[in-house]
C-alpha cells in the first residue's frame, strides 16, 4: 500500500497553513491604488422608487464614483440571469420578471441593491451612502410562503399574476387520486422546511481589477468555482470574449452553494472597475449577508402515502409551496423542483408519485441552492411520512421501513421519477445502525431519563441523496523539475480537504510520494475548463479524472522506460505501490521521478516516445452517485422549559469506496451539525411588513459546539457505486440530509405521549413548551 494512499485517514495537509493565520482568504488581499465599494440597499420591503438623489454624496470626501442601475441598464449590463428554463403544467414558460443588478423602478425586499459608492476608503463610502436620499412610494408587502398564491396578495411583480413563478408536476394526479381511492390506509402530513441563513465562516467578497493595456478583467472572490462566472460576466455585464475575465479563488471559508450564484455585488463592482480603471474592493459584513446572500429551505408542504392492507405504499403525491424570494437567483426553480424529484421516493418501492410544486414570490431575500439543494426538504417529507404512518398503523418504524425497501435483488432500480440506483443495500444498514444504536433497549433509557423529570425520544431517517452538477471533470498533472508533481483541478476546495483527498488518490495511482503532490485549483486562466464544487460531485467527477489522467502518465512511462532501461515498451511492469518500472522478471528498475527527471533532460526524444509524463484527462460521468444511510438520533426534553437535547446520535453510512474516512466523517458530522441547527435553532422570520426579524446573531439562532452531541457513534459500510471506476458516491451533504428529520422524528417520539403527533422545525423550547401547556 502506498504510504498516504487511498482509504486511509491522512492528516489535512491545509490545516497547518489555515489554523496558523496564513490562508489567503479575498480579505487578505490589497491591490496597489485600489478603492473602496459599499452597496446600498433598501430599508423597506416593497416600493417604488421615486427619485434617487446623489449630488451631496458624490461630493462627499473620497467619493470617486456612485453607480445607479440607471447607467447600468445603458450599457445593458443590469440583469442578473436565472439559468434554469422550466415549463409550467400547462406547457407555459415559467415566470421571467428579471432580476435587476441594481433597481432602477421598484425595490422588492429589505436588502435589495440601489447603489454603489465607490470611495477613497470603506469609511468615507459608508459615510457617503448614508448622504443619499431615495424618495420611496412604499407598497404592500407578502412574505407568507403559504398564502403568498392567494387571492388579493400584494403582488411581488405586477407582471406575475398570483405571485407565481411557476407551476409545475411530475407524473399524474388522476392515476394517484385513484390509487388513493383504493388504498387500505392514507397518512397525510403538513409539514413546514423553515427557511435558513448560510452563514458561512468568511462572508463574500471581491475584488475587480480591470488592466486596460491587456483589456482584461482579474476577479478574485471566494467562489464555489469562477468558470460559470466568468462566462455570465463576460456575456451579460461586459459584453467582452470569455478570454478577457479571469476569476481567481483564494481560499474560502466555507460556502453550502450560496458561493456558487452571480450576486449583484459582483456583476456591479466588476462593470465600475473597468469604468474608472481601477481596482475596487467589495467585503461583505455579516448584515449584507443575512440580507444579501441566497437563503435555503422556506418550503410548506402536504404530503400523502397511501398503503394497501399489508403495509405496503401503493403511491405517493406531494403539494409544496417553494418560497423564491422576491427574484429568481442563478438555479433558483431547479432546487425544489426537479433536484428535490430525484429522491422524493427515499429508498422505498413506490410504484406511482405525483409530486406538484409552486413556486412563489414574496418580499423575501431570493432562494437558492442551500447544502443538499432539494435533497433535504424532499428527504424531510418521505421519512416524516413514515414514522407517521408507522404510528398510525401501529406498528415500529423500522419495520414499516424494511416491508417497503427497495430489495438488493430489485437493484439497479428505476423508481418513479425516473433516477436509476445502481448500488445500495438499504436493509443492510440499517440493520446496522439499529445494532449501533441499541434499537430494543431504548425503553430502559427512556425510563432512566423519566426518573430525572425527562421525556426522551428515538428517531431515525433512512436518507438517499444524488449527487449533481456538471457531469464532466478534467485533470492535468505535470512533473515539474524540483520533483514537484502538480495536479490541477476544476473543482474547489471551501474547507473540504480536497488537497489532500486529491493527493491521496494521485500517490495511489502513481506511487509518486503524497509529500511531492501540490493541488493547483481556483484560476480560470491556469485551468481551462471545471464544473466547481456543489451537489457533493468533486470526488465523483474529479476522481475518475485523475485516474484517467494517471494511466496517461503511466503509458507514458511505459515507453520512456523502456528506452531507459533498454528494454521493449511491452515489458516494462508498473508499480504503483513502489512508483517504479521495471522489466518483467529483472530487478532492473527505475523510479516514475527518475524517469520524468531524464525524460527532461534528454532535450529531443527519440521518435515515437512521449516529451514527457505530463497529462492530461477528462472524465464524464454516466449518471450521478446515490450516497445514502440510516441516522438515528435520541433526544431528551425538559417538560419545564421545552428545552430538547440531542444525547445521542448514531450514523451510518454508504458512500461507496471511501478515500479518506477522516475526511469523510468530518463531512458527515459537519453537516450534522447543520441539521440540528434547521431542526432546534435556526429560522428566518420576515415580519408582515417584511422586515427580516432575525438579521443577526442576537436574533437567529445558530446552533452552538454544546447543541452537537457527544455521544455519537460513526461507521460506514462500503457498497461500491457501479457509475464510476472508483466505486465512491459524494459525502458533503448526507448529514445535512439525514439530522433534521431523525431529530424531528425523535423529538415527536418523545411528545407523543402526551398526545403531540408533529411539530414543525424549528423545535425551539418555547414551541416544544406551548404544545405541552396546550396537550396538558
Amino acid at each position: 500500500m502506498v504510504k498516504f494512499g487511498v482509504n486511509q485517514s491522512v492528516n489535512r495537509v491545509e490545516d497547518d497553513r489555515l489554523i496558523t493565520g496564513s490562508g489567503q482568504y479575498t480579505d487578505d488581499i490589497t491591490l496597489d491604488g485600489q478603492l473602496y465599494a459599499y452597496m446600498l440597499r433598501s430599508p423597506v420591503a416593497h416600493a417604488k422608487i421615486l427619485s434617487i438623489d446623489l449630488e451631496e454624496a458624490k461630493d462627499a470626501p473620497g467619493v470617486v464614483d456612485i453607480i445607479t442601475g440607471e447607467e447600468l441598464a445603458a450599457d445593458n449590463a443590469n440583469e442578473l440571469p436565472c439559468m434554469i428554463p422550466l415549463k409550467n403544467r400547462d406547457g407555459s414558460d415559467r415566470a421571467d420578471p428579471g432580476h435587476p443588478v441594481l433597481a432602477t423602478d421598484e425595490v422588492r425586499y429589505v436588502g435589495d441593491n440601489i447603489a454603489l459608492v465607490i470611495a477613497q476608503s470603506l469609511s468615507q463610502a459608508k459615510d457617503a451612502a448614508e448622504l443619499i436620499f431615495v424618495d420611496f412610494d412604499e407598497l404592500g408587502a407578502v412574505t407568507d410562503t403559504a398564502k403568498a398564491a392567494n387571492s388579493g396578495q400584494p403582488l411581488v411583480h405586477q407582471n406575475v399574476p398570483e405571485n407565481k413563478a411557476f407551476d409545475w408536476e411530475h407524473g399524474s394526479a388522476d392515476e394517484l387520486g385513484s390509487i388513493f381511492d383504493q388504498a387500505a390506509h392514507v397518512t397525510s402530513v403538513d409539514l413546514i422546511n423553515n427557511r435558513v441563513v448560510v452563514n458561512s465562516m468568511e462572508p463574500r467578497g471581491l475584488i475587480a481589477d480591470w488592466d486596460p493595456a491587456e483589456e482584461k478583467m482579474t476577479i478574485r472572490m471566494g467562489t464555489q468555482g469562477g468558470w460559470v462566472l466568468k462566462g455570465l460576466l463576460a456575456k451579460a455585464i461586459l459584453h467582452v470574449p470569455e478570454e478577457q475575465v479571469r476569476v481567481i479563488t483564494p481560499d474560502v471559508g466555507g460556502a453550502f452553494g450560496m458561493k456558487l450564484f452571480f450576486y449583484s455585488e459582483l456583476a456591479s463592482v466588476v462593470w465600475a472597475s473597468r469604468k474608472i480603471g481601477k481596482p475596487i474592493k467589495w467585503i461583505g459584513e455579516r448584515s449584507d449577508a443575512f440580507l444579501s446572500d441566497t437563503q435555503g429551505r422556506d418550503h410548506v408542504t402536504k404530503a400523502e402515502l397511501a398503503f394497501d392492507d399489508n403495509h405496503k405504499i401503493l403511491g405517493m403525491r406531494v403539494h409544496t409551496y417553494a418560497n423564491l424570494g422576491a427574484y429568481l437567483s442563478s438555479f433558483g426553480p431547479m432546487i425544489p423542483t426537479m433536484a428535490a424529484l430525484k429522491v422524493l421516493p427515499g429508498v422505498y418501492d413506490i410504484p406511482a408519485l405525483h409530486y406538484h410544486c409552486t413556486g412563489v414570490f414574496t418580499n423575501t431575500v431570493p432562494v437558492d441552492a442551500y447544502r443538499g439543494a432539494g435533497r433535504p426538504e424532499a428527504i424531510y417529507v418521505i421519512e416524516r411520512l413514515m414514522d407517521t404512518a408507522a404510528n398510525e398503523l401501529g406498528i415500529g418504524p423500522e419495520e414499516l421501513r424494511r416491508k417497503n425497501f427497495i430489495p438488493v435483488e430489485a437493484i439497479p432500480y428505476t423508481t418513479a421519477t425516473g433516477c436509476i440506483y445502481d448500488s445500495g443495500e438499504f436493509e443492510r444498514v440499517m440493520d446496522k445502525a439499529l445494532e449501533n444504536a441499541a434499537w430494543n433497549d431504548f425503553a430502559s433509557r427512556r425510563a432512566a431519563s423519566e426518573s430525572a423529570g425527562k421525556m426522551r425520544g428515538m428517531g431515525m431517517c433512512f436518507y438517499i441523496e444524488a449527487t449533481a452538477g456538471n457531469p464532466t471533470e478534467t485533470a492535468t498533472i505535470r512533473f515539474e523539475e524540483n520533483d514537484i508533481v502538480t495536479l490541477a483541478v476544476g473543482t474547489q476546495s471551501s474547507g473540504q480537504g480536497h488537497s489532500t483527498a486529491y493527493a491521496q488518490v494521485l500517490a495511489d495511482r502513481i506511487g509518486v510520494p503524497f509529500e511531492n503532490i501540490r493541488i493547483i485549483q481556483g484560476d480560470t486562466d491556469k485551468i481551462k475548463s471545471g464544473g466547481g464544487t456543489g451537489g457533493s460531485r468533486s470526488l465523483t467527477t474529479q476522481g475518475p479524472a485523475i485516474h484517467k489522467a494517471s494511466d496517461e502518465v503511466i503509458d507514458k512511462g511505459m515507453q520512456l522506460a523502456g528506452h531507459f532501461l533498454e528494454a521493449a515498451a511491452e515489458d516494462i511492469e508498473f508499480s504503483a505501490a513502489e512508483g517504479e518500472f521495471s522489466i518483467a522478471g529483472t530487478d532492473r528498475k527505475i523510479g516514475i521521478l527518475e524517469v520524468a527527471h531524464r525524460a527532461r533532460g534528454l532535450g529531443q526524444l527519440p521518435e515515437g516516445l512521449a516529451e514527457g509524463l505530463d497529462s492530461e484527462a477528462s472524465f464524464t460521468v454516466e449518471a450521478f452517485t446515490y450516497p445514502n444511510g440510516c441516522h438515528i438520533a435520541e433526544v431528551e426534553i425538559d417538560p419545564q422549559t421545552g428545552t430538547t437535547e440531542v444525547v445521542r446520535y448514531v450514523i451510518v453510512d454508504d458512500f461507496g469506496t471511501i478515500v479518506n474516512p477522516a475526511l469523510v466523517r468530518h463531512q458527515v458530522i459537519g453537516g450534522i451539525g447543520q441539521g440540528i441547527g434547521q431542526a432546534l435553532t435556526e429560522n428566518t422570520v420576515y415580519d408582515d411588513d417584511g422586515q427580516l426579524l432575525t438579521g443577526s446573531f442576537m436574533d437567529y439562532g445558530m446552533p452552538r459546539a454544546d447543541d452537537v452531541p457527544l455521544d455519537m457513534l460513526y461507521e460506514t459500510i462500503e457498497i461500491p457505486c457501479t457509475m464510476n471506476p472508483m466505486g465512491v458516491k459524494g459525502c458533503g451533504e448526507a448529514g445535512c440530509i439525514a439530522a433534521p428529520p431523525a431529530i424531528i422524528n425523535a423529538t415527536v417520539d418523545a411528545l407523543k405521549e402526551k398526545g403531540i403527533q408533529h411539530i414543525d422545525m424549528p423545535a425551539t423550547p418555547l414551541k416544544v413548551w406551548n404544545l405541552l401547556q396546550q396537550a396538558s
